[in-house]
């Protein structure tokens, strides 16, 4: 499923290139995330976390459709609490928030409203919506845990541009492939779930 969507994503972004007209720009960002589990065995608090990065942005001139796109690291995560049963406990394994430092790729579509009589040149909104490619490059200690290295997420947002440079956005993220394991349950496994806000300032 990984690589089929990372094939459309970017045969879609080849077809609209020709046309198109790129920007990018730094971005910032606080996410607010958790772990949705198979089972209720393990009490799931959120947690806040942050990314930054680069956004970028793929539009085709005049009608107002493109590609957000962007490269981030991202620290997400969520407090698990595996001290509360013995499957765990007995193992000395307690309560404890779980990290993850994650590269962040999203590929997604993008329609901003540009026909607004000169008035989108100080506020535009728009919406977007696709996939999520993340690699993971760190944890914290989670003597519990095991992750399979990659996973795809989901996403869907809004937001306005102001004076054709700044971007505030907002949205929600929910994996569609696992990102944790627990070691000692087969196939007892968690997505990633959460909202996140980002601004980001386009150089050009």
């Amino acid at each position: 499923m990984f690589r089929k969507l990372l094939i459309l994503a970017i045969i879609v972004t080849t077809s609209l290139a020709a046309s198109a007209e790129f920007r990018w720009g730094p971005s910032v960002g606080v996410n607010f995330s958790t772990f949705h589990w198979k089972q209720n065995l393990a009490k799931t608090s959120g947690l806040t976390g942050m990314q930054a990065g680069v956004a970028g942005e793929l539009m085709i001139p005049g009608i107002g459709f493109g590609v957000d796109l962007g490269l981030r690291y991202n620290l997400h995560g969520a407090k698990v609490n595996f001290g509360d049963f013995p499957i765990w406990s007995s193992d000395g394994i307690k309560n404890q928030n779980v990290w993850m430092h994650t590269i962040e790729i999203p590929l997604n579509l993008k329609f901003k409203w540009t026909r607004m009589n000169g008035f989108e040149q100080y506020l535009a909104p728009f919406v977007y919506g696709g996939p999520v490619f993340y690699i993971d490059v760190a944890t914290n200690d989670q003597p519990a845990l095991e992750h399979p290295g990659a996973y795809v997420a989901m996403q869907c947002g809004a937001g306005v541009e102001l004076l054709e440079r700044w971007q505030i956005s907002g949205g929600y993220s929910w994996g569609i492939s696992y990102e944790i394991r627990t070691k000692k349950l087969d196939n007892y496994s968690a997505l990633p779930r959460g909202w996140f806000i980002n601004l980001a300032y386009f150089l050009k």
